[in-house]
């Protein structure tokens, strides 16, 4: 049975903005591994789109942003969304029956399956399918954004924390 993680970055004040956050090298390295370690993703349409970033070579990347783009080309993804009509390579559309599908999803695969953007970590955290959190702390104040969490939240349990790079701690919570 596969494991569902809600893991992104965030600032000290608890927002999410993926423009405020450049990893340094090491964290980048954490992340490419990360991403060949999942058995899939699964976006929102806002998440997904700021991810096609990776669909397309680009000559201005260099060897740790070519390996990236390969590795999140290589994954499953399963984007939730009403108003997108397709998506783009190794992704599927879910626009009905989100729960269920991801229910199956959990049930039919082994390993890891990621969920990013917080409103669909939301929703399926609302439907008891996410199993850990993975928080990205980084030593910044935004004051204001997207926040981590879209709601309340059922009481978590701290499993681990990590330091990853110069300036990044990771705190990993699980349903308490």
């Amino acid at each position: 049975m596969a494991k569902l993680v809600y893991a992104l970055n965030q600032s000290l004040d608890g927002y999410i903005d993926h423009t405020e956050f450049a990893p340094d090298p090491v964290l980048f390295r954490h992340f490419i591994d990360d991403v060949r370690s999942l058995t899939g993703m699964v976006y929102g349409r806002r998440m997904y789109e700021v991810m096609r970033y990776w669909d397309e070579d680009r000559s201005e990347w260099d060897a740790a942003e070519r390996d990236y783009a390969a590795a999140w080309r290589s994954q499953p993804k399963w984007v939730v969304s009403r108003s997108l009509k397709s998506v783009g390579p190794n992704a599927t559309l879910i626009k009905h029956d989100i729960e269920a599908t991801i229910r199956g999803l959990k049930t039919q695969l082994d390993g890891k399956i990621e969920v990013a953007g917080p409103e669909l970590a939301q929703s399926l955290t609302d439907s008891g399918l996410v199993d850990e959190y993975r928080l990205y702390i980084h030593p910044v104040v935004l004051g204001h954004g997207k926040p981590f969490f879209a709601g309340p939240q059922p009481p978590l349990r701290l499993v681990a924390s990590d330091r990853i790079g110069k300036d990044v701690i990771r705190l990993t919570y699980v349903l308490a």
